[in-house]
């Protein structure tokens, strides 16, 4: 059933309003969104995400989300005011969202007109409807996975600031990051050192390179030079380009893992969107709040966060820099994606038992060391987990 005008209940979760009013099969040309004062920052975002796609959005201001009655009496206001559509049942009521006391006088006042009610089930990713005019029965909707990585995030009230890379220009940055993969025994204690000088060569691509530096990092030298990323001189140490200074900063695990995805995103057709290198901004309290996101990927309309790291996690406890990571990476995924957003925390270095145990409180997924070698096995089960 493809209705004109879909209702929706303004809440803190904008995707169960969002994926319907934006699926192929469902798209409404009109939404109109119920909102509390509470809610009004969520509502505008989310209406910007609509507009540029077409869809007419109008507000209807609720006082009190909390009053059964009050939410009733004003969607009988409204309704009056739509009549018009009332007789073909082309209005619909998305009760997802909204305060339980507003969704409950939203169901009956639309129950009172018998008109469509449609629920989104928030793991299913599945629209299901609730009453249908004359009581036929209407099997559910699998919901198409569309959007993509910028518009999630700007219904989230997250803007993205640059352009994220969703490919890998240079191969030879794949096949080096492989290999360090491969070889991990042999590259643990070097990339330290080839990370520092690359930091170093951040705004010249070049820094001077001693005799003991050369022999820490010797084999990654002449890796990175097989390939053609890197030149050694008798003074210094010369990156082709921006790409592959940046790669030997620790690069090469976002790139790595980002390609990983890339793969598996062949053989699972639910994962819709890829991007490496996420620059955002989110509002807190009037400020812009920046923060960048190595690797995000969308499957079924989740929001997937990768947080790579190649420092050390050294000490333990509530105020470790491992602790830390891991509330901000769950923070992050909380604030964009919203209930149903996942986090994991790739790590070139091992990760203590304590931030392991920690992790597994947050529901955080972890790949370290050793475990970076089946890489693509410990994604494919952050992708499955529940």
């Amino acid at each position: 059933m493809k209705l004109k005008t879909h209702i929706c209940l303004i809440s803190d979760q904008p995707l169960p309003n969002l994926i319907p009013a934006l699926d192929p099969g469902l798209r409404p040309s009109r939404v109109i969104q119920v909102v509390s004062r509470a809610m009004q920052q969520r509502a505008d975002d989310m209406a910007v995400v609509l507009k540029v796609r077409g869809v007419h959005v109008e507000q209807w201001p609720i006082a009190d989300p909390w009053d059964v009655e009050h939410a009733k009496t004003r969607l009988l206001q409204l309704l009056e005011r739509e009549k018009a559509q009332i007789p073909d049942k082309q209005i619909g009521l998305n009760v997802t969202g909204g305060a339980k006391p507003m969704s409950i006088g939203a169901y009956e006042a639309c129950r009172a007109y018998e008109l469509p009610i449609f629920y989104v089930h928030p793991e299913k990713d599945r629209l299901v409807w609730i009453y249908s005019p004359g009581g036929s029965e209407i099997p559910p909707v699998e919901l198409a996975d569309r959007i993509r990585i910028e518009p999630f995030l700007q219904a989230h009230g997250v803007e993205v600031r640059n352009q994220p890379g969703r490919n890998v220009v240079n191969p030879s940055l794949l096949q080096t990051g492989e290999e360090i993969i491969r070889c991990i025994d042999t590259y643990h204690r070097q990339l330290g050192t080839l990370n520092y000088l690359a930091s170093k060569a951040e705004k010249t691509l070049s820094t001077p390179l001693e005799q003991g530096q050369r022999r820490k990092a010797s084999d990654l030298i002449e890796l990175f030079q097989s390939h053609d990323l890197l030149e050694d001189t008798e003074a210094d140490l010369r990156f082709s380009n921006e790409d592959a200074r940046f790669f030997a900063n620790g690069g090469w695990l976002e790139y790595t893992v980002f390609d990983a995805v890339r793969q598996l995103r062949k053989q699972d057709q639910h994962i819709q969107d890829v991007a490496r290198g996420v620059r955002v901004s989110r509002r807190q309290e009037n400020k812009s709040i920046p923060n960048e996101l190595d690797v995000v990927f969308l499957r079924n309309n989740r929001l997937h966060i990768i947080e790579c790291k190649t420092r050390q996690f050294r000490g333990e406890g509530e105020d470790a820099p491992g602790a830390e990571a891991l509330y901000k990476l769950d923070t992050l995924a909380d604030l964009m994606g919203g209930l149903q957003a996942r986090a994991m925390l790739v790590s070139f270095r091992d990760i203590s038992g304590y931030d392991r145990a920690r992790a597994a409180d947050l529901g955080i997924s972890i790949c370290s060391g050793q475990q970076l070698q089946n890489l693509k096995s410990h994604l494919r089960q952050f992708i499955d987990a529940r």
